[in-house]
């Protein structure tokens, strides 16, 4: 028995070895972090004294002392020579171990939701070296002042409220967010009945435990993220089991994690805001031939909704007809409306990709999990989905800077309203509509800076029901302009481009629609043509080699300088004078000589968000949160 300790502390050390020139390669400390130098110069109010519990051993990262923590590697393995006397009582303790079970407590402080050994640390050295997964502690907490501006301090508090409502000690976020998050998931989570168990302990036990250990072994060498983050995404698009199949989980995970790294990022990577364009017989195109095989792509549109009853997808079935038309010899086409929007929207897409489609268009943002989930079941199959900017490696997205045309249609309503109140039924407050509606009001208040939008959110995408009673709750608190108006006549803008709502005035005592102006339109049509061309002559590839190597992570947002996004208004009913300066706008953003967001521009607090002379980067305004100062958000 004694010899096989004396091999296992060998064993440990030459871990700890190999952990500590890790480290030091890339320019870290190679031993324990000790908390009395962490702590040194934090302000402590009070020290709670926890009692006796389970720790997780994953959370146990230091020593108390400076002194204690140049024993261990990083890996809290021993980095003491063989045939020392720490070698002697670390193998006294590897026996114990092996013969009874370690079952004296620890003695731990509590700082960050981390653990740092007061006495034990060479029964936590065995205990991680056997890999076990918890040992019994006193734990002392120690709790730092609060302070907002101290992020680590702050997520710390929001830790506090989740281990207090859940009892979960082991789940560690790196955004304090996330445990809000979490609670939010776990409010529908129902576990076996277990009398043994509440919920979350069940869900710590039997959900996260399992998927820590399956993160960990497809993670190595080293996870991208920490588990509870990796979770939290991974949740978002799969939601939590009850249990997990361990054998789908791994090879999920396999693919997913290529996009955490991506989605615990702010920064927006490989976004394309102009179309790639091929050079027809071109070097590029002239290899093209010799190696792509003379065959159709098969491409497959799927939609919400019916194509006779859904502008939206009416006008992405007139961009399908445009492919169709315009590249028949180089790509069949097929789609299927109506998908069911909830999670059987999987099936359906699913069985497109088992039809043998080479590209699979999804047509509405409401779809984005159930097609990621088939994108990493079907890695060879360019999935595309029409949304907002979303950084997953899988999926392409694709939209329109729709704020560009919806600034256009602002300065309309600017010069056309009579009450100054301007009203605009929205869907919800994403970034896409929250920066359409600040550059809406940018333009109202270009031409009449005594302009006010009022906005109503309808919570749902698609429904002429709700818009229609939203844009009446506009007309009663005095807007006389309305944008977003469902139609109520028939208009040649709805056959032309699929367009079901517009920029109207307001008949104030019907107090119901009276005459329709503008609106942004879309052609989709020149989306799918420029991207297909591409991809038939492996320009697409191209463009994802020059960024990483991984030919399915891109953003795609068009503006009106591509045409994909433009503006109707009625010639008749527009002033000559405003169509001059619309004309002239719309000029200048495809020209890329204006930016609708050029400072200085305030918030609804009065805080300035754009210096004077400067403009709203993309990053900005695919991130935007806030409100421009004349617009109000009505209940």
């Amino acid at each position: 028995m004694k010899d096989n300790c004396s091999q296992y502390y060998v064993n440990a050390r030459k871990a700890a070895l190999r952990e500590y020139n890790r480290c030091v390669s890339k320019g870290e400390p190679g031993y324990l972090p000790s908390l009395d130098g962490l702590v040194s110069n934090v302000e402590i109010v009070s020290e709670i004294n926890l009692g006796i519990m389970d720790i997780p051993m994953s959370k146990i990262i230091g020593t108390y002392s400076h002194l204690r923590s140049v024993s261990f590697a990083k890996n809290f393995m021993p980095l003491l020579k063989v045939e020392s006397e720490f070698m002697i009582k670390w193998v006294k303790l590897c026996e114990h171990h092996i013969e009874q079970g370690i079952q004296d407590p620890i003695k731990v402080y509590e700082y960050l939701g981390w653990y740092y050994v007061v006495e034990g640390n060479k029964r936590v050295s065995v205990m991680k070296y056997f890999d076990a997964y918890a040992i019994s502690a006193q734990v002392i907490r120690l709790l730092p002042k609060k302070d907002e501006n101290n992020q680590a301090i702050s997520d710390y508090y929001d830790y506090l409220k989740f281990n207090k409502l859940t009892g979960i000690a082991s789940i560690t976020f790196s955004k304090g967010e996330y445990y809000k998050l979490l609670i939010e998931m776990l409010d529908s989570f129902q576990g076996p009945t277990d009398a043994e168990l509440t919920k979350y302990k069940y869900f710590e036990k039997e959900v996260y435990s399992i998927f820590e250990d399956i993160y960990l072994k497809v993670s190595e060498p080293t996870p991208i993220v920490c588990t509870g983050d990796a979770f939290i995404q991974y949740s978002k698009v799969y939601g939590i089991p009850e249990m997990y199949d361990e054998t789908d989980l791994s090879s999920n995970l396999k693919e997913f994690i290529k996009s955490l790294e991506v989605l615990d990022s702010d920064e927006i990577i490989n976004l394309q805001t102009v179309p790639i364009e091929s050079t027809p017989g071109g070097l590029l195109n002239a290899l093209s031939t010799l190696v792509i095989p003379k065959k159709k792509l098969k491409v497959a549109f799927a939609y919400a909704r019916t194509i006779q009853g859904s502008g939206w997808t009416y006008a992405h079935e007139l961009g399908r007809l445009h492919l169709q038309k315009t590249m028949e010899d180089q790509v069949e086409t097929t789609y299927i409306e109506n998908v069911p929007e909830n999670e059987e929207a999987y099936d359906t897409i699913r069985q497109l990709a088992e039809d043998g489609n080479d590209v699979i268009f999804v047509t509405s943002p409401i779809y984005y999990n159930e097609t990621l989930k088939c994108a990493i079941e079907y890695p060879h199959i360019k999935f595309f989905n029409c949304s907002e900017y979303k950084p997953y490696t899988h999926v392409s997205n694709y939209y329109g800077r729709t704020y560009e045309p919806r600034f256009l249609t602002g300065i309309i309503a600017g010069a056309m309203t009579e009450t100054d109140i301007i009203g605009y039924v929205a869907t919800s407050p994403t970034p896409e509509v929250t920066s359409s509606i600040n550059a809406f009001a940018l333009g109202a208040r270009l031409v009449n800076p005594r302009s006010k939008i009022l906005v109503s959110w309808t919570n749902e995408w698609n429904s002429r029901i709700k818009f229609s009673a939203s844009g009446n709750k506009l007309i009663c608190r005095g807007a006389d302009i309305l944008s977003n108006r469902t139609l109520t006549v028939p208009h040649t803008v709805s056959t032309d481009y699929g367009v079901y709502s517009m920029l109207c005035t307001v008949d104030r005592e019907k107090k119901a629609p009276d005459k329709y102006l503008a609106t942004p339109i879309w052609h989709w049509g020149i989306f799918y043509e420029k991207i297909m061309r591409n991809i038939t002559n492996e320009t697409y590839k191209t463009v994802f080699d020059m960024f990483s190597g991984n030919s399915n992570l891109i953003s795609f947002w068009w503006g009106m300088d591509s045409e994909v996004v433009d503006i109707f208004y009625s010639k008749e009913l527009v002033p000559q004078e405003t169509q001059k300066l619309v004309n002239l706008m719309k000029n200048m953003i495809i020209n890329n000589t204006f930016n609708p967001f050029t400072g200085p521009i305030y918030d609804q607090s009065g805080n300035l968000r754009i210096r004077e002379d400067d403009y709203a980067a993309h990053e900005e305004i695919l991130h935007m949160d806030w409100f421009l100062e004349n617009v109000e958000i009505i209940e």
